[in-house]
């Protein structure tokens, strides 16, 4: 599956996808994209055996894209979304996908921005972690049972910024600085709403030093962005599912004119 002879394809090429065509490419391997508009089943008819099949896709479009991908693919998936966790992909017949929990930003006119480093695990891993090394982003491959607590990290280290943001404005830095009380509150809601959707108990203190880690390694990093009123709209959706009192989420969501 490391054989860079055989092509890599690419579900999305927007601006993280477009990072690790780069690097991909860089490293050696040809890169197939899927844009909006492309046959998924011609091109898998065309490369049935690729050595990886990225989806860079954002979150909202996971499922439906997961849901048409040809089964020759199945067991090649790569994954790199936010609020990913293994209900994600297992409930579309994924069962060992390559997860990448990237640490790095890229936005449009401006270099990529490395956090911390980007763990990835899975069949792929030491494709992912070569290239994105080769072009200078930090990256390491860990387990496939260390990867699931690395995206609980991030899905905290997300949802506390955005949601708790969206009452604080300012940056991550600031956030636990100076309302570390809230970010706490919402932090350990967002907690039990996690440990909901993996179906058992998380190391809180794990998941806080993760957090706070990240929080250090980009400090001024801005807590919301467009996506934080879907991100609440979306946990409040989970913990009326679960049946999860969220007083502060709530509160936050009637402060936003944020609805559920």
């Amino acid at each position: 599956m490391n054989d860079s002879s055989t092509p890599v394809v690419l579900v999305g090429v927007g601006q993280m996808g477009g990072v690790f065509a780069k690097a991909l490419l860089g490293a050696g391997h040809t890169v197939i994209p899927i844009i909006r508009g492309t046959s998924m089943a011609t091109t898998a008819d065309a490369v049935p055996d690729p050595s990886l099949v990225l989806v860079t896709v954002g979150e909202d479009d996971l499922g439906s894209v997961l849901e048409s991908l040809p089964q020759p693919w199945k067991d090649r998936v790569g994954l790199i979304q936010n609020e990913l966790l293994p209900r994600d992909w297992n409930r579309h017949g994924v069962t060992t996908p390559t997860v990448g929990v990237v640490w790095f930003e890229k936005k449009r006119g401006i270099d990529t921005k490395v956090i911390i480093p980007t763990p990835i695990a899975g069949p792929a891993s030491e494709l992912l972690v070569s290239a994105l090394k080769g072009d200078q982003i930090a990256a390491t491959a860990v387990s496939e049972s260390a990867i699931v607590e690395e995206l609980i990290h991030k899905n905290l280290y997300i949802l506390v910024a955005n949601i708790a943001g969206l009452e604080t404005g300012g940056t991550v830095s600031e956030l636990w600085r100076n309302h570390e009380e809230l970010a706490r509150s919402v932090g350990d809601e967002v907690l039990r709403i996690q440990e909901y959707l993996v179906g058992r108990s998380i190391d809180a203190e794990s998941a806080y030093e993760g957090m706070v880690t990240a929080f250090e390694g980009d400090p001024d990093h801005g807590t919301t962005g467009r996506s934080a009123p879907r991100r609440l709209e979306r946990a409040l959706r989970y913990a009326a599912e679960a049946g999860i009192e969220t007083p502060t989420l709530t509160g936050i969501a009637r402060a936003a004119d944020v609805s559920a």
